[in-house]
């Protein structure tokens, strides 16, 4: 009699994430859920059972502090403090009184509307809904671990620890001696070490706020006390016009349109045109930077002059970059379509003499000299909805319509390598989805030989496009990587690009079939390496050479094509 086969951990995560998606689709259609309640059980079991390498100790007793400072810089400011989260779509609060939060680390807009309630408006689609709910999840984890910790058992009292920290958070300043005693407190609240405390509270301090930390701690356990105490649940509601207009391409359609509108009126919508999908300074830097700077820095090696432009203190170089680039056929689109991606088009016919780094053939005429489009990146599901709105024809009247020329498709982006470390290059020859059978095969236009010798590692292989970077643990991604998929990295835009494309150039014929397509990502983390996961910070100037070398070979294909 056959043993039955027992289930290995990269299954059991694999399931978790599944239960995790079906949970939240099933929630959202619900229009509401009580995290802690029976309703987000399910999620909170889900995500503790799967173990994302992102949240690092979220299974354990003691307070995961990396994950804490990831989360919260993808989520507005004080969140920590409301009892109410409110998901809606793009519902005319811009033009109300209350200031848009924008958390650093994601462009969405939220609103606080009093003392308990935090509006987060979804404007990127489904990949936006999972992405908050996950941080919320671990975060309604993490306070849940608090509240266990100060309650005493089958009491409404706390320990003195937190008597000892509500005092201190009541107090307008707190003198180093209280700051240090707050903290001694608190990383005894937390299951931390003194030493680790302070660590934390350094990055979590800002001028504005030099206790952000310990108050963050303080209201993430004090709604969680309640709610164990008095049964003063935290909801998660989603709006009906969110749930009606969800896949509905809205904010896709409205911003294709704006940049159609746009080339049209510049005289640019019968040209040739190149979409790169990268960010809002690197293509203008390759195109202009070492011929604009040149009284600053010489003969000096590009990089440098990159690195100079990377800094926050180099504005006036930046200006004068951009000032530049205006003068020879820059055209900025800031978004107003609720994407949050904004655009910049280039008309090579409008290079003056030395300015451009690049050269075109000469016998090119202007009406057939190639535009290129330059979009910021998009945000999983997004990619697809832009990009398919895009490549549709532009409609002159009811009857008429006009077909992009696109000539060419290039898309950079960062993503976690599987062998390798932060700033390597990955060069993908087909993209999976993740949780299907779903596979993209593509003939890209690069391929590893054309970034070797510049002292980076490069991958060439598959690349996996996931549901969220922050799903992800190690047993998965050691499948992927070992497995007959032979996957090099994981990103979360990939196969919706390419499903856009091919629909485009293969199913609607809307643009060439023969259309070329880049696809090169730099390692923003190696998520099978712990302290290299997202959560370990952010690439600094590491990430500048892979950037530009990218660029530069996505150009260099263009002027010569």
């Amino acid at each position: 009699m056959n043993k039955l086969k027992h289930t290995t951990r990269a299954q059991e995560s694999t399931n978790a994430i599944e239960r995790l998606y079906i949970t939240m689709r099933h929630l959202f259609n619900r229009g509401f859920y009580k995290p802690m309640g029976i309703s987000g059980e399910t999620l909170r079991n889900a995500l503790l059972q799967l173990r994302p390498e992102i949240y690092g100790s979220i299974a354990e007793e003691k307070t995961e502090l990396n994950g804490l400072i990831y989360v919260l810089e993808r989520l507005p400011e004080g969140i920590e403090q409301c009892r109410f989260i409110n998901l809606t779509s793009d519902e005319g609060y811009g033009k109300s009184h209350f200031k848009p939060i924008i958390p650093p680390k994601r462009r969405r807009n939220c609103y606080r509307i009093d003392d308990e309630q935090m509006n987060i408006e979804i404007t990127r689609g489904r990949s936006d809904i999972y992405d908050i709910l996950t941080h919320l999840t671990f975060l309604f984890i993490e306070s849940q671990k608090i509240a266990k910790r100060v309650l005493i058992e089958d009491t409404d009292r706390t320990i003195r620890d937190w008597v000892k920290l509500e005092e201190a958070i009541a107090k307008n300043k707190l003198t180093q001696t209280e700051r240090e005693v707050a903290l001694i407190h608190t990383a005894n609240i937390l299951g931390r070490s003194f030493t680790e405390a302070i660590e934390i509270h350094k990055k979590f301090a800002t001028k504005a706020e030099p206790e952000r930390f310990l108050k963050i701690v303080y209201w993430l356990g004090k709604l969680a006390i309640e709610e164990e105490t008095t049964g003063n649940k935290r909801a998660i509601t989603f709006t009906p016009l969110l749930r009606e207009r969800l896949g509905h391409h809205i904010h896709g359609e409205r911003w294709a349109n704006d940049i159609k509108e746009t080339l049209k009126a510049h005289g640019l919508l019968e040209r040739p045109i190149h979409i790169i999908s990268a960010n809002m300074h690197s293509v203008m830097n390759s195109l202009f930077a070492k011929k604009a700077l040149s009284k600053e820095y010489g003969k000096s090696a590009s990089l440098e002059i990159y690195e100079a432009l990377s800094s926050p203190e180099n504005g006036a170089l930046r200006n004068k970059v951009i000032s530049v680039a205006k003068k020879n056929g820059m055209i900025s689109l800031d978004d107003t379509s609720g994407t949050n991606i904004d655009v910049q088009i280039f008309d090579t016919a409008k290079l003056g003499k030395d300015a451009c780094c690049f050269e075109l053939n000469e016998n090119i005429p202007d009406d057939k000299k190639p535009v290129i489009f330059v979009m910021d990146y998009a945000f999983g599901e997004q990619a697809y909805e832009t990009i398919d709105e895009f490549l549709k024809p532009y409609k002159k009247k009811k009857n008429q319509e006009v077909f992009l020329d696109v000539a060419s498709i290039s898309i950079m982006g960062k993503a976690g390598i599987l062998e390798g470390g932060k700033g390597d290059l990955m060069i993908p020859t087909s993209h999976i989805f993740e949780g299907t059978a779903d596979n993209y095969p593509f003939k890209n236009e690069f391929t590893a030989k054309d970034f070797e010798g510049n002292g980076l590692k490069v991958l060439e292989g598959a690349m996996i496009t996931v549901l969220g970077t922050s799903l992800q643990n190690k047993d998965i991604l050691k499948f992927f990587h070992e497995s007959t998929w032979n996957v090099i990295g994981l990103e979360m835009e990939g196969v919706h690009y390419q499903k856009a494309i091919q629909a485009a150039s293969k199913v609607r014929k809307s643009i060439r079939e023969d259309v070329k397509v880049r696809y090169a990502y730099y390692a923003s983390d190696n998520p099978l390496e712990t302290g290299s996961t997202l959560a370990s910070g952010g690439l600094g100037t590491t990430g500048v050479k892979p950037t530009y070398l990218i660029t530069d070979k996505i150009l260099t294909q263009i002027f010569n094509s």
